[in-house]
């Protein structure tokens, strides 16, 4: 049996992380993806529950290696997927999901092009200004760079399968709920995790 893999993406200050949070929280049967970082923990951070969080040669060294099914460069840092993990969660039947960028969603596609893809936009960006800013994390100058970073992934939303706007939280929530409930419910899933079933049916 095979599991799906879930591809999220979003400009910074989208509500992306806190919507798969909730996503998870909501449906644990989804094992997300803890991806690879050169840059530093934020405060409350933990290595190995928000990334695994390496030094750069660490990082060269594991590309070298062929280790990630995606990597990029994003804001000065490095970022990268582990390729067997996915592949042993999803061999296992398991439902697997990636916080990723554009970028990085080109190149799992290549690998996996099955791969459903969902991306989460702002309302406006006055809206994801605000966000970022209330954030406190970042400078001025951050946050107009991530701004424009922003407007330049905001381009790339048609490649995916799905767009969530997420004005209201709750009803953003909802929609991607809807997204994974539909996936599951597909014809090629439901054959193969009811072919008993199907057996006795058809």
């Amino acid at each position: 049996m095979i599991g799906h893999l879930y591809i999220v993406a979003a400009p910074s200050g989208a509500g992306k992380t806190t919507l798969v949070r909730m996503l998870l929280e909501r449906d644990p049967a989804i094992r997300v993806s803890i991806s690879c970082t050169t840059r530093a923990p934020r405060p409350g951070e933990e290595d190995g529950r928000e990334y695994h969080f390496v030094d750069v040669p660490d990082f060269v060294e594991r590309v070298s290696r062929g280790e990630f099914l995606e990597w990029a460069e994003v804001h000065g840092n490095y970022y990268g997927t582990s390729k067997r993990w996915i592949e042993a969660e999803m061999i296992a039947g398991r439902d697997v999901l990636l916080e990723i960028d554009w970028q990085g969603a080109q190149q799992v596609r290549k690998a996996f092009p099955e791969a459903i893809g969902v991306f989460i936009l702002p309302p406006s960006l006055v809206t994801l200004k605000e966000r970022l800013s209330g954030r406190g994390t970042d400078s001025a100058e951050v946050i107009a760079r991530r701004i424009a970073a922003a407007r330049d992934e905001m381009r790339h939303v048609d490649e995916f399968d799905y767009v969530i706007i997420n004005d209201d939280l709750q009803q953003a929530l909802g929609n991607l709920l809807s997204v994974v409930s539909a996936s599951r419910l597909q014809y090629s899933t439901q054959r193969q995790r009811h072919s008993a079933l199907f057996a006795t049916l058809l």
